[in-house]
């Protein structure tokens, strides 16, 4: 008699998930390089205007947009659907798609710091996002008899 699998087995089905969006890591990296380039359409929509030169010229210039996680899964989420799971990694289904994954990560926080050290972006809210802190360790060595004016042994 054959034996029944399991309702983790049959949904395991070989450790891919049936449901997913992408096949294989390079069809969400494409998602993510159609990402950049909507970044680069999307800019139009927040124009920089500036006056420039002694009789004002204005000039029109559109900034350059940052990368995020949450634009990214915005993006995909209107096109193909959710991707969170891809980067949760969800019960094992998706381990194909884990360097991918830690690539486009990588390639965000790049782009963020990248950015707020070159001043395109806010320094500040880079730092934020990307948990970068200043430490500045100050210590104060002052002997006591320089604060009471006394003589102490």
């Amino acid at each position: 008699m054959a034996k029944r699998k399991t309702k983790q087995q049959a949904n395991n089905n070989g450790n891919i998930h049936p449901k997913r969006i992408f096949k294989q890591p390079d069809d969400l990296y494409n998602a993510f390089i159609a990402y950049k380039e909507h970044l680069k359409q999307e800019a139009a929509n927040w124009p920089k205007v500036q006056y420039v030169g002694k009789d004002g010229q204005r000039v029109t210039d559109n900034p350059v947009l940052p990368f995020t996680m949450d634009g990214f899964g915005v993006f995909c989420y209107d096109r193909y659907g959710m991707i969170d799971q891809y980067f949760d990694n969800r019960e094992g289904y998706y381990d194909d798609f884990l360097a991918i994954c830690s690539h486009i990560r990588m390639e965000i926080r790049n782009n963020q710091i990248t950015g707020g050290m070159l001043s395109q972006f806010n320094p500040s809210i880079t730092q934020r996002l990307n948990n970068l802190k200043e430490n500045i360790e100050q210590t104060n060595n002052i002997k006591l008899d320089q604060i009471t004016g006394m003589d102490v042994k």
